[in-house]
């Protein structure tokens, strides 16, 4: 198993990252919330989770290891493979995931593209005894105010919707989401007026996306 990965990031992409790790170069997928955090050229340490198939051998990268224990204990659940489970973290961080399941909170668990009822439901049952539980109810949730309506939003970046359309979500909530983030006034808005980091974008329109 490779439990890390330590090296030059050489690209990004807005759904992972390759890094240089002794002259070679590894693609290793990841959330936006870890992206957002990796620079070109710098070096970068990513916990990391190898997925073994038959036809293909896939790297997932965290920025935490709670995040890659918690990425591979989703994957004990009953219909939950590495793509969903990657989907989860992309919109719930380590402790919102233990919150949700802690207090049976179906609705927070269906806001990820690919859950419905009954795998919310089946979600709560498996995970109830291997996440732990919570430790204190994150900030996130403590009436953060939700981003204002663009007056004039700039047309969505394409590579950001089709982002989220991979994720699950339909063309129109994810143009919605990136204007309603990118707009003035929006999560994601550069002070400078300039155009907005795809990363930024992409976690601020999930994030966006969970509250509506």
């Amino acid at each position: 198993m490779i439990a890390s990965v330590r090296g030059t990031v050489l690209s990004l992409r807005l759904d992972g990252a390759v890094v240089e790790v002794g002259g070679v170069g590894m693609l290793v997928l990841a959330t936006p919330r870890t992206l957002g955090d990796l620079r070109r050229g710098q070096e970068a340490l990513l916990h990391t989770s190898l997925v073994v198939r038959e036809d293909s051998l896939t790297l997932f990268g965290f920025a935490e290891s709670d995040e890659r224990e918690v990425f591979e204990v989703l994957q004990t659940v009953t219909g939950v493979g590495p793509k969903l489970a990657l989907a989860v973290l992309a919109v719930h961080s380590p402790e919102e995931l233990r919150v949700a399941v802690a207090a049976e909170d179906l609705t927070a668990l269906k806001r990820v593209p690919g859950i419905g009822h009954k795998g919310a439901q089946r979600m709560v049952l498996e995970l109830a005894d291997r996440l732990g539980p919570p430790h204190e109810l994150p900030a996130s949730r403590a009436g953060k105010p939700a981003a204002a309506a663009p007056a004039a939003a700039r047309p969505a970046p394409s590579p950001v919707v089709e982002a989220l359309v991979g994720f699950g979500f339909n063309a129109k909530q994810a143009e919605d989401a990136v204007a309603a983030v990118t707009g003035e006034g929006g999560t994601a808005a550069p002070a400078d007026g300039g155009e907005p980091d795809l990363a930024t974008t992409l976690r601020a329109a999930l994030r966006h996306l969970g509250r509506h």
